[in-house]
Formats: C-alpha cells, structure tokens, sequence
C-alpha cells in the first residue's frame, strides 16, 4: 500500500513538472519566433557540484530535518529552510567528492573519462529527496533549445544514494521507468530487492532481509526467545517487522513479546505508552530497527521514567551514531549489541577532509554544503547569508579558519562504515562506465553486436555492466551485486562500552556473514561489556525451558513461546530440551522415572531366586525326597505283610510316578524355553496318567479280590494278574502319550513375552500353543481320577484287611478338589503367578496322594510293628466279618 501511494505521489509531482515545462514552452513558442524556451520554475537545492566529461549523482542526508514555510495561493511560494546540520552524513557527501576525485587521477580506470558530480542534500525530507531526485534525472538548465526530437543524454548517468529506505523507494519507483542506475550506501528495505519494482536499484549495504536473519543468529546465540521489537513508522521499519515475525515463525527462535511503531514526529504521548509497554512486559531484549532521531526521543522518556534492566540490540541505522552516547543515556544503553555495516579504510580521506575549504568547493545556486560545514563547524556565517540555508546569528566567517585546530569525530577516519559503501558505490559505477568504453565494436554486447557510447548512451546500457560489475576495493572487499542488485552481506557486531571516565566506546566483538553454510555468526564473548551487576548475559523468556523427561504444552491465546511443562507419561519420554512431543519407548523398554531415557522393562518369570520359586523347589524336591524314602522303606520290609498285602508292584510303581510327578513341576520354575515349555505339559500329563493309572488299576484290582471272596468269584482274579495290571498300566498312559505327541505336533507350546499384563513389564510364559490340546490332556487326567474315586467309593465299606479302597477314596478326593480349584486359579493369576498355581495344583495333589495312600502304611510299618502281621491283618478282617 505504501509503495502505491508512493508512486501516485510521484506520478502527480511529474505530471506537475511536465505540465508546468510544456506550458512555459507553448507560451514561449507563441510569443517568440525563437527556438528556445526558459524553465518556468527552478528548484534551489542544497548541494555541490563540479563539471566532468560524465556526471553523477548523489542523494545525501547533510541536515537531517526541515522547515516548511505554509504556501497560500497570492504569495510566491518559498523555498523549505534546513535545519540541523548532520556531520556524517557531509562526511558521506565529501566520500563521494573524494572518491570521484580519486578516480580522475587513476589513469587506469577511466583513463580518458573526466567524472564530474552534482550531489544534493535531502534534508530528512521525502519532498526535497525527492525532487533533488528528479533533477539529477532532468537537469535544471535555464534554457532549452526546442529541437524535432528529444536527443542527448541524461544530465548524470547514475545516482549514489538516497540514504532513506522511503526515499529511494519514492525516487526508483520513477527512475526505474527510465533504466537510471541507483546505487544506495544506506538504504536497506528488503522491499528494494524487488527486481520487477525497481529494475536499476543497487545497494553497496546488505538488505533488511540479512540483517534481520544476522540479528536472529545472535538472539539463538544467547537463547534470547523473547523479545521485544520497535520500528520506525517508515518502510525500513514495517518492512523489518513483516520480515521478522515470518523468520522468526519459520526459524523457531523466538517469539515477540510486542510490537510498537516509533512515530515519526515530537509525539509525547505516544512515546510514554511505548515506554510503558516495555516496563510491563517481562521481555528483557529489545530490539529497535529505526533511524536516531527515533531513538533519540525514545531514549528521553526512558531515562525519565528510569526503565533499567533493559538489553538494547540495535540494528545498523543508529549501531554507530554517537549523538546517542551521551552521559544522559549510556547508564541506560551501555551494554548495547548492534550490528553494524562493514567497516573500512579509505588511505587518504583524513587529509582530503582537513583540506576541504569553501572556495574550492561551490554549487550552482550558493547553497554549498562546504559553506554550511564551515559555518557549522567554526560556528560563524558568511556574509550575505545565503538564501536562508544557514541560520542567522554567530560571528563572521572570514575562510581563514583551520580545520587542523578543530577537535570533532568527523575527523576520526577509523571506523569508517557507511562512508565505505558510498566510496564502493562511486567505484562500482565508474568500473561499470570503464567497462562500457572498453567495449569493441563488433563485440558489444547488445544488439547486432553493438556497443555503447557517450554520446547515446541508454541507462539501461550502464544497468547491464553494473550488474556485471566485479572489483576488489584497497582495502581487500570484493564488490558484486546479485540478482537483485544486493552486495555480499556481511555485518560487523558492535557493543557499546561505559568506561570508567564516563566516556563512551564502541568495540567490535564478531561478524556475521553470508557463507556457503548459511549464515555464520563469529562472537568474542570474552570482551562483551553487559551493563548488568552479573556481567552476564540477561535471560530474556517467556517461559523455563522444559527439561528432558517433560513436553512444552501450549498456553492458549499466548506466543508459543509462552508454555506450561508437562511430564512425559508411563512409558514415554523426551531426551531434548524442549521437546513438543514425548516419544513412546520400543517393545521391550519403558520409561526411568525421570522419564528422560527408555530402559530395558523388568523381566518377570517364576524364578529359582525368588522366595516364592525357593518354596516351590523345596517343596518338590521334599515331595522328591520322601518318594524316595517310602520307596526304601517297602524295599527294606518288603517281606512283611503290609507290603505284600497291598500289591507290592504297583505301589512301587506308584510311588516312582508320584516322584515324577514331584520332580515335573521344577520345569515350571526357571525362564521359559522352548524345551521347558514343551517338556513341562508333556511329563506333567504323563506323570499323572501314570499315578493315577496305578490307583486306578490298584482300585480295580482290591474289587476283584473281593468279589473272588465270595463263592463262585475265584474266575474274576484271572484278568488281573500281574501282567494284566502292568498292560492296563501301559495303556492307559499310552493314551496321554499319543495326545501329548499329537499336541506338540499340531501345535506346540512356546516361549512368550508378554507386555499386556505390565506396562513396564515382561513376563515371560509359555503359551500353551492349542488350547484344545491342553484341555485334552487335563481332562483324560481328570477322568481317570474320577474313574478312580467313583471305583473307590463303591468299595469303601469292604473289610478291613481289604481297607485299601478308603484310602484310595481319600487320596482321589483330595486330587479331584485340588485340580477343581485349580482351573479357575490359573486362569485368574497372571504372569508367574499361574506357574505357580499350576505348581502347586502339581505338589498339593502329589502330597495328597503320597500321604493318603502310603502315611498310614509307613506309621503301621515304623511306629507300631505289631500290627504288621498276617494275624494282627487277618484278625481285624476276622472281627469285622
């Protein structure tokens, strides 16, 4: 929008112009048989010149403000009075003098080319730049001669300047239409990139676009990440403040704790809010891209309302300027980081600045800044005062003052910043000019092969060679221009010092530069002066970064700058300092309890070293351990009665199996492997098969006997022989044997970690691979014992030397309720805790049987020996008949 109004704004002053030209020339064609015609209106500019062969232009800022008398339509209008004579900016007017001068006495450049230049002061003022511009483009000759066609070339064939990103938007909008070379030392838009916009614009001074990338890589230096910005109410400064949020949004570097527009005028009231903005926030960075009048008014109401504790980070406009470094202001902007243009050394500019003198030096129209410099400097004037430029009041000037006896900074050439560029602005257009002359014919590089001459020289000719233009200054500085007319970015960091006497010092501490890397930040940390009672570095946050372990949650309605830490939930974690998002852990890892570092999960598994496995073990090698010693008490009274009236072979047998039994359930302790999980149901199912077998046959065989008692019975006991009760035996476990192989074939048990019944556990199980194998193997299991205790029950009342059967009614009840309770405690007990279910469902039915069936014979065979007898059994049957 504003480069719209600009150009309308252009548009119309043009339109003015030529409406004024053409009519002062219809009126002098009408009353004069003449060819010629007078310029209705001249403009009395503030500048210097000097003739040359070639001219060129330049647009300074000698006065940085300016007076505007109120025209009315019966009075001749007056000229606008300039006020406030600015130092460096006619030490970047005399850089170009000097420069241009230079390159006449170089017969290497140039050689047969005298360069002349009119240079115009702009007053701080857009309208003066403005129309200083368009005379440069024009010329202000008095007189024309009106001729067929308008032929010759233009009054300056390029343009250095203008100092104010505004005013060489306003003046390359119109000059652009005209191909008229414009190299700026100072005007740093990013806007002015633009190639399409302004086609003939260059710029000796990196854009707004890398200084504000440069400023950034300094803020992501010290971790400033919230800041906050003020602009001046100019292009240079919106421009800087789109650019900035955009960058700061896609780097991520920081955010903005407020914006404020400085405003252009005296505005009390405006600079008191912004001063108030910036004590309330807690934002202790603050930027400030703006011009040092800005700065200078901002700074009086910051030391009026004492606003200390404040990181200033300047941008290259005011990095430099000591008006600011005054005793007023350094205890409040000692300490200042800025960024400032590329420094450089020009060999003999001291001299050519003491030798300056107003005779030498003159303007067209009596408005020298060489004259206003000496009445300034030597605070006097010439007499007559020319045309109101220089204020009235002081001592006569007489011209013989010494420069030499004068103390000022304009003298001190050692930091020499935007003054180099203005001197690598005048080189690059007279190395573009040189190029265009060494151009041979036939070799040109336009059109059929032509070249350019003086004498029809086309701006836009010069515009091709300055976009080729390719030098090293003496002092080693390489000068190009890109695509869009952008010098090599490069800065130079700056920091303010408060010395000890009160004076003021500013030092170079880095560089920031473009590099093939991107940009490059170089920082001396060491002599950094930080106007705080730390000498550190100020923190300058929104919020406390979020240490590993925790994520940044958003505040609604604030910066994303401004968070809440949250910790990592169970299994989750962030190893970064300020991570957006924890990240889950693999499979088989979980989260430390600083949820900082994922960690191998616990193992789970019912282990030989823990209480509960150390129980089971013993109990199992107890059970193992007693089989074996019942089995050597039958072996050592195995001729007695009570041993041969109860089926020696079978409860030998029994006994074995029982041992297995035992000895089986340790496979169920230990990490799982696939050998043990196959193993484990395997000879749990035979082991019991087996046992219960025994009962069962032994059950069968105590009711043969019986009925065999009885008259007519004796051809029963024929099928329950020896041989028949081991094949009976053999069969039945054979069953278990063929169900066991078919499961392990079909689908085999197998090892599993399993995560679903600890989040930050495994448990290590076998699976049982089919269920339905398991099952069957359970139930052959429980129907043999059922078999068993209903056979049992049915010869519970027999007589007491057939009491066998009671014993084995017991045992079988106390296996079928272990096994009852059993099922449901295995499917409710996760992990390890089904093992051990599972083993001592094993060891309580062991024991029960190994007590019920063998306790009352051993205590008979141990404790009372007497009863073990043919007579003391036969008896007791005898009396129960």
């Amino acid at each position: 929008m504003g480069g719209f109004l600009y150009i309308c704004f252009c548009i119309c002053l043009l339109l003015i112009l030529f409406s004024s030209f053409f009519s002062s020339l219809l009126s002098s064609a009408s009353s004069s048989a003449s060819l010629s015609c007078n310029v209705w209106k001249q403009f009395h500019l503030n500048g210097l010149s000097k003739a040359g062969d070639v001219n060129l232009g330049g647009l300074f800022e000698v006065h940085y403000t300016s007076v505007f008398p109120e025209w009315t339509f019966t009075s001749e209008p007056r000229q606008p009075t300039c006020t406030g004579f600015d130092n460096q900016g006619y030490r970047h007017a005399m850089t170009m003098v000097f420069a241009v001068e230079e390159i006449n006495r170089n017969s290497n450049l140039l050689s047969n080319v005298t360069l002349g230049y009119n240079l115009y002061d702009n007053c701080g003022a857009l309208v003066i730049g403005f129309r200083a511009a368009l005379v440069l483009a024009s010329g202000q000759e008095e007189q024309f001669l009106l001729q067929g066609n308008c032929i010759g070339a233009t009054p300056v064939l390029g343009i250095v300047g203008d100092s104010y990103s505004t005013f060489s938007i306003a003046s390359s909008n119109v000059l652009g239409l005209f191909r008229l070379p414009m190299v700026s030392h100072f005007a740093t838009c990013s806007c002015l990139s633009n190639r399409q916009r302004f086609p003939s614009f260059f710029r000796t001074i990196p854009s707004d676009a890398f200084q504000v990338r440069a400023m950034i890589q300094i803020l992501k230096h010290f971790g400033w990440t919230w800041v906050g910005l003020l602009v001046s109410n100019d292009d240079y400064g919106l421009n800087v403040a789109r650019s900035f949020q955009l960058d700061l949004a896609k780097t991520g570097a920081g955010c903005l704790a407020y914006i404020e527009v400085l405003p252009w005028g005296s505005d009390p009231v405006e600079c008191t809010r912004i001063v108030e903005v910036m004590k309330k926030s807690t934002a202790r960075v603050v930027m400030v891209f703006a011009h040092e009048i800005h700065i200078y008014r901002l700074m009086e109401e910051v030391v009026k309302q004492k606003v200390t504790g404040l990181q200033w980070m300047a941008s290259e406009a005011w990095t430099s300027v000591d008006v600011l470094q005054t005793p007023e202001f350094m205890p409040y902007l000692a300490g200042t980081l800025g960024i400032a243009i590329r420094r450089g050394e020009i060999t003999g500019f001291k001299n050519f600045l003491l030798s300056v003198h107003p005779d030498q030096h003159h303007n067209s129209y009596g408005n020298s800044i060489v004259t206003q410099f000496w009445e300034d400097i030597f605070q006097c004037r010439f007499a007559p005062a020319p045309n109101g430029w220089v204020e009235d009041g002081g001592a006569l000037c007489t011209g013989r003052e010494d420069l030499n006896s004068v103390k000022s900074e304009l003298f001190d050439v050692s930091n020499l910043r935007p003054e180099y560029n203005v001197y690598k602005a005048v080189y690059a257009l007279a190395y573009a000019l040189d190029d265009m002359l060494r151009c041979k014919p036939g070799e040109g590089p336009f059109s059929g092969s032509s070249c350019a001459s003086l004498q029809s020289l086309e701006p836009w000719q010069l515009v091709y060679y300055l976009d080729k233009v390719n030098f090293t200054t003496p002092f080693g500085d390489e000068v190009s221009f890109d695509e869009n007319g952008d010098a090599l970015p490069i800065y130079d960091v700056m920091n303010w010092l408060w010395l000890q006497d009160g004076r003021a010092k500013i030092q170079n501490v880095g560089e920031v530069k473009e590099s093939a890397q991107g940009e490059e930040l170089i920082l001396l940390e060491d002599i950094i002066f930080w106007n705080f009672e730390s000498k550190q570095p100020p923190q300058s946050i929104c919020s406390e970064s979020c240490l590993p372990g925790t994520r940044v949650a958003r505040k609604k309605g604030r910066p994303v700058c401004c968070f809440d830490c949250i910790p990592c939930s169970e299994g989750k974690i962030s190893n970064l300092t300020d991570s957006m998002d924890c990240i889950s852990c693999p499979e088989d890892f979980w989260s430390n309890l600083q949820r900082d570092q994922c960690v191998p999960k616990k193992t789970e598994f019912l282990s030989y070293n823990e209480p509960l496995g150390i129980c089971l073990t013993s109990a199992s090698l107890l059970g193992t351990f007693i089989c074996a010693l019942v089995v050597g008490i039958f072996i050592h009274h195995r001729s007695t009665p009570m041993v041969r009236a109860n089926n020696s072979e079978l409860s030998f047998l029994l006994l074995v199996s029982l041992k297995f039994c035992f000895l089986c359930s340790l496979l169920f302790i230990g990490q799982p492997r696939l050998w043990t999980c196959q193993l484990r149901h395997a000879a749990f199912g035979i082991s019991f098969v087996l046992c219960v077998s025994c009962i069962l046959v032994k059950t069968m065989v105590v009711l043969a006997v019986f009925k065999a008692s009885k008259p007519g019975g004796g051809a029963s006991l024929k099928w329950f022989g020896a041989v028949q009760q081991r094949g009976t035996v053999l069969v039945l476990t054979s069953v278990q044997g063929a169900i066991c192989t078919s499961w392990l074939i079909s689908a085999s048990p197998a090892p599993h970690k399993n995560t679903q019944y600890y989040n930050d556990k495994i448990v290590y199980e076998c699976v049982v691979g089919s269920t339905i194998g398991f099952a069957v193997l359970l139930g052959y299991i429980s129907l043999l014992a059922v078999l068993s205790f209903l056979l049992a029950f049915m010869a519970r009342n027999l007589p007491d030397n057939f009491n066998e059967a009671k014993f084995i009614t017991f045992s079988m009840l106390i296996f079928c309720a272990v096994w009852v309770a059993f099922v449901p405690a295995y499917v409710n007990s996760p992990g390890k805790y089904a093992d051990a279910v599972e083993v001592f469902a094993i060891l309580a039915s062991s024991f029960g049987l190994l007590v019920a069936l063998f306790g009352p014979k051993c205590y008979i065979i141990l404790l009372r020996p007497e009863r073990n007898t043919k007579k003391a059994i036969m008896g007791r049957a005898n009396s129960k008949t």
